[in-house]
């Protein structure tokens, strides 16, 4: 069989900027790749704490986020950290019911597969059977010295109903230890919902929140270039000082929006084509992205307090020379055009009532004529 035929646009680029910088993969892809994982101070501390829980063997773990903040790779890199007394199962998808979550879990741990799923065995199954299935498989695991792990992502979306029905299952335990952790990872609002009155026994069995922050300058500056190396970047392409600031500002240091910024920074600079991306290359991106840069003509536009701030100067100036004017003073500085005078009409004089005499007497009143029936 002969060659495939690859068809390009008149005038496309013959290389993609991976080829071009002798990369081996995108730097700044948004899969939650956790060989990417950058640990930044809040994302340290984050896994940090999700690991040493997980070996104490607590009992409901919450991380929360901003969007974009990286917990979705938090989530993978914690599986990747996990030791082999830990079975694990990674939710990914929140809009479940009660019995479709169980069978998840059930699916991720082994104790079901994929042929009862679609058999139907499984979906028939109530959700007493569902429950006592996966009870029975977690102590099974408590003589070998193991226990389950149970990670949500996107728990903000997670109903009511769902969420209680995590915190059943979170009891199943032993006189000495817990058999399941839970690792619920969300929004920020995620804890608006389980501060709720018909929360309050799951949120009482939080024993640990963690919280990812978005990242400084200096950690935005580490970040690319570690994406950069873990794509293979040998010296062949680096971001200045001036491009760091620039996505720094741009991007508000959440890693999603750098990732989209810099790749599309890199598809500029080797277009142009540099080894170096400069500030320039960054901004051009951002305009294509839709980002607002701080010295774009739009920026310049007035905001609503400035228009506010001339409309009351405005009007207080005409304040100011309403209240001159009635004070008889003047309102133009010396030198400046004369102002016309106002015509005046001339005074009335006052003349006293003539006499009631001088009055023609009043017409006599016409006759009154009752009605006939």
């Amino acid at each position: 069989m002969g060659e495939a035929l690859t068809i390009r646009a008149p005038g496309a680029a013959t290389q993609t900027y991976e080829e071009y910088y002798g990369l081996t993969q995108s730097p700044f892809s948004l899969a939650p790749d956790p060989h990417f994982l950058y640990l930044s101070e809040s994302h340290e501390e984050a896994i940090r704490q999700l690991l040493d829980a997980a070996r104490r063997n607590e009992g409901v773990i919450v991380l929360t986020g901003d969007v974009g903040t990286g917990k979705t790779t938090i989530a993978r890199a914690l599986l990747t950290r996990l030791d082999k007394t830990s079975f694990a199962s990674l939710v990914l998808n929140p809009f479940l019911s009660v019995d479709e979550l169980l069978r998840e879990i059930l699916l991720d741990f082994g104790v079901i597969s994929r042929d009862d799923v679609r058999s139907g065995r499984a979906v028939s199954a109530s959700r007493h059977d569902l429950t006592s299935t996966l009870h029975d498989f977690l102590l099974s695991l408590h003589p070998i010295g193991a226990h389950g792990v149970l990670i949500i992502d996107e728990a903000q979306h997670l109903p009511l109903e769902v969420l209680e029905q995590i915190r059943v299952i979170s009891t199943v335990e032993t006189n000495t230890t817990r058999l399941l952790q839970v690792v619920l990872i969300g929004q920020p609002s995620l804890l608006d919902t389980l501060a709720q009155d018909s929360l309050r026994q799951l949120d009482s069995r939080v024993s640990v929140r963690a919280t990812l922050k978005p990242l400084g300058r200096g950690d935005v500056e580490a970040y690319v270039a570690h994406r950069l190396s873990v794509a293979g970047n040998a010296g062949n392409v680096h971001f200045d000082s001036g491009a760091i600031d620039a996505v720094t500002t741009l991007t508000g240091g959440v890693p999603r929006v750098i990732n989209l910024l810099c790749d599309r920074a890199l598809m500029a600079g080797a277009h142009a084509p540099t080894h170096a991306i400069d500030a320039a290359a960054v901004l051009d991106a951002g305009r294509v992205l839709g980002m607002q840069a701080p010295d774009t003509p739009a920026a310049a536009t007035p905001r609503r307090w400035q228009v506010a701030l001339f409309v009351v100067l405005v009007l207080g100036g005409l304040a100011f020379a309403a209240l001159q004017l009635a004070a008889g003073q003047e309102v133009f500085p010396p030198g400046a055009p004369p102002v016309p005078p106002v015509a005046h009409a001339a005074p009335v004089e006052p003349r006293p009532l003539p006499p009631l005499s001088d009055y023609p007497p009043d017409p006599p009143a016409p006759p009154v004529v009752s009605p006939t029936f």
